[in-house]
């Protein structure tokens, strides 16, 4: 007969900070760790593990030198759609930040995926992805420049780059895509106001037209606190 392992002292700590934000609002204030530490009566280490569980789970948020409770995770669909249709379609104002705009030549793995020379011209385009004036995600799109290379001129990259290419006639057949957990670089987690030690997920997607031809190879990080993906599975 096995005997149970005894629950964690931080995993009920946690479990009293979780009733606590319960009755409490987006962006209040969560007692600080020496409150909740007299409060429970347990060492203050005790509680910023169960903070440090509650951060990376997206119920609060560091905000200066205090914590708040954070707004739900947007939950974004698995689909043939971009980032704009999925959080409008979940409430939330989308937008973006432009890091760079720019050609670069395709490597070995750009090669194969885009289905061009190495040595081609690529279209590289990194934005910020914001969800209501928040950033929580970073997202780099390689399509080639013998057939979007005129977008560096009419593209406006603040806007939905799925309708772009809808409007020049290009028509999304599928996609491939992988999803990871990681942890950001100090410049993705500066960019994205994260730290490295937040957990990130990590999409890879390769999207071809209907014949086959490919459109796009996309590496879309997400801050794991703030995003959510979901899937309908049919057999």
């Amino acid at each position: 007969m096995s005997v149970a392992e005894p629950e964690p002292k931080y995993y009920r700590v946690r479990t009293e900070i979780e009733t606590i934000l319960d009755g409490l609002e987006v962006g209040d204030a969560v007692p600080s760790e020496r409150e909740l530490a007299a409060r429970f009566t347990v060492a203050r280490e005790t509680v910023r593990q169960a903070l440090r569980d509650l951060l990376v789970e997206g119920r609060i948020e560091r905000r200066g030198r205090g914590t708040v409770v954070s707004s739900p995770k947007l939950v974004q669909p698995l689909s043939l759609r971009s980032y704009t249709e999925g959080a409008v379609s979940a409430g939330r104002v989308p937008g973006r930040r432009v890091v760079t705009f720019e050609r670069i030549l395709a490597d070995d793995g750009l090669s194969a995926e885009l289905g061009i020379d190495v040595g081609d011209s690529v279209v590289h385009l990194e934005r910020v992805l914001l969800a209501d004036g928040e950033k929580i995600g970073l997202e780099s799109t390689y399509m080639p420049d013998s057939r979007f290379g005129e977008m560096l001129d009419t593209f406006d990259a603040t806007t939905s780059l799925y309708a772009a290419i809808r409007s020049i006639g290009v028509v999304f057949g599928s996609a491939t895509e992988r999803i990871e957990t990681v942890l950001a670089s100090p410049r993705e987690a500066t960019l994205m106001e994260s730290t490295t030690s937040m957990p990130m997920l990590l999409l890879h997607r390769t999207s071809v037209d209907p014949d086959g031809i490919p459109i796009e190879r996309v590496r879309s990080l997400y801050r794991g606190d703030r995003i959510a993906f979901l899937t309908t599975l049919r057999e």
